[in-house]
């Protein structure tokens, strides 16, 4: 007989927190659709093309404690 959700709940929460972060991807995971075939070709050729971007400097950098002030300015903390 399948245990009750209240049962499972119970369980869960007696889990180290890296253990129902596990289940949690888990759980996302068995309701994700079907990967898209393309997906990780597309990462791939974005990637790289950051990266060549970087690497000719058509991009431009923020010291790391700027971004880490914007960031927090904007999302709180």
């Amino acid at each position: 007989m399948p245990k009750t959700l209240e049962a499972i709940t119970q369980d869960v929460l007696e889990l180290s927190r890296a253990q129902r972060l596990a289940l949690a991807r888990i759980i996302f995971d068995l309701d994700d659709g079907p990967a898209d075939p393309d997906a990780e070709a597309a990462w791939d050729a974005e990637i790289r093309a950051r990266l060549k971007a970087y690497d000719e400097g058509q991009v431009e950098t923020i010291p790391y404690e700027a971004f880490r002030e914007q960031t927090e300015r904007r999302f709180g903390r």
